[in-house]
């Protein structure tokens, strides 16, 4: 027999129960009530404050980070001037640029990131980045980019383990503080990088990497256009409070969690461990690149199972269905034998075929010839042109798709681009 709880009833009982019974009964609603109230307040505090770092975005130029100076000179400012050629001179030697004067390296300098600066009367000590324009420095060290291979899109889920817990987004770690700081434009791979924010905190949390459902995997990357998913892991070490810190690095990646490669790091204390954490970032990205070059940084065939099986189903669904209305259309007169093949056909072929305006970053003929090859490759597309070329800016194709704009967006996706659909017009980007 169940028994509805409403205040009627409560206060019923309460009447109908002896002293100690209306104090019992009046415990117990009080502590059901409390109970009701923490509940509310823990899945509330679950997603609000401060959970994760915003990451920085992507410059377009070539940057060199963590770059120390130490110069001396009559005064702080002139110390500080010598300083930043210093600086730049040692983060052109970084990209194995060509012996330069300071002077030719200077007029390629956008701008000098000040890390951290100390200005004495005659003295300059400091940690510098460096940001060289690409349209001047690009012809000589190329930062990264270029021709190669590139990635889909991976989702990045920085996992640390620190003091005996594990984290991602559920307080602002050092992790996840360096994954959001590394700029990753000279990276080939595509780092989708979260937040933390909102509902992310939720459902991108330590113990996602161990899940194993295709399913649940690909509700979450479809939430963040990823084609993937690599998950650097990080644990830290102290040996003693205010001592040495051990440092044990993982590469994985795929929903298996498969492990790339590990390494170790040590600093001699909690100070150093911001800088240790940065470096193993860089070091991370160079595992994750070259399995790229090998081929093993590819998505997970299993992760589109369910579209591929959805895409065919609904394919075989169309055809039962053109098939039974061309049984079902009225047949052509015996003395006209030639009019279904010359004129049905064609207006069934003209209803699937659309044009579509595509739009691309175009910063080289590497990057035009590698967009043109992936929408002339795709399922469905006829036939595809450039109608407006601008190196170092935004070309312009047209392409003529059967199935419509959607075939092609979802084929281009699946080929690890980026698409954002403005009524007729789509812009893709790696």
């Amino acid at each position: 027999m169940t028994t509805a709880l409403s205040p009627t009833n409560l206060r019923a009982r309460i009447l109908q129960a002896g002293p100690r019974g209306r104090a019992g009964l009046a415990i117990g609603a009080a502590a059901l009530l409390g109970v009701v109230a923490f509940g509310a307040s823990r899945l509330i505090a679950q997603v609000e404050g401060d959970r994760g770092i915003l990451p920085v975005a992507n410059s377009v130029d070539i940057q060199v980070n963590g770059i120390v100076v130490d110069v001396t000179g009559k005064t702080g400012a002139e110390a500080r001037v010598e300083g930043w050629k210093q600086a730049e001179k040692k983060a052109w030697e970084k990209l194995n640029g060509p012996a330069m004067p300071i002077e030719a390296i200077d007029a390629m300098v956008s701008s000098v990131v000040i890390e951290r600066e100390q200005i004495g009367p005659h003295r300059y000590v400091a940690r510098l980045g460096v940001i060289f324009d690409r349209t001047k420095a690009g012809q000589y060290v190329g930062g990264g980019e270029g021709g190669g291979v590139h990635s889909a899109p991976m989702l990045v889920i920085p996992v640390l383990y620190s003091g005996g817990v594990r984290q991602v987004f559920e307080v602002r770690g050092a992790w996840q503080k360096a994954w959001a700081e590394f700029q990753a434009s000279a990276s080939p791979v595509d780092y989708v990088r979260p937040a933390g924010s909102g509902g992310e905190s939720l459902i991108l949390t330590a113990g996602q990497p161990g899940r194993r459902s295709r399913l649940w995997w690909r509700n979450i990357l479809d939430q963040f256009n990823a084609a993937d998913v690599v998950v650097p892991v990080a644990r830290l070490e102290r040996q003693w409070p205010g001592g040495p810190v051990r440092g044990t690095f993982t590469a994985r990646y795929g929903p298996d969690s498969k492990v790339l490669q590990t390494f170790t790091m040590s600093v001699r204390n909690d100070e150093a461990v911001p800088q240790m954490l940065a470096k193993a970032v860089e070091r991370i990205d160079g595992i994750y690149r070259d399995a790229l070059i090998r081929g093993e940084l590819m998505p997970d065939p299993t992760l589109l199972s369910g579209r591929i099986a959805f895409d065919n189903a609904l394919a075989e669904l169309r055809t039962r269905l053109m098939e039974r209305d061309v049984d079902k259309a009225p047949r052509p007169a015996p003395t006209a034998p030639s009019a279904a093949p010359t004129i049905t056909p064609e207006p069934v072929a003209q209803a699937g075929v659309q044009t579509v305006t595509v739009q691309f970053a175009s910063p080289d003929a590497a990057a035009v010839d590698a967009a043109l090859s992936a929408v002339r490759g795709a399922p469905g597309v006829q036939n595809a042109a450039t109608t407006s070329l601008a190196i170092g800016g935004i070309s312009v194709m047209r392409v003529a798709v059967s199935g419509g704009q959607g075939a092609l967006v979802s084929a281009l996706q699946a080929r690890g681009w980026k698409v954002a659909a403005s009524g007729s017009v789509l812009r893709i980007s790696r």
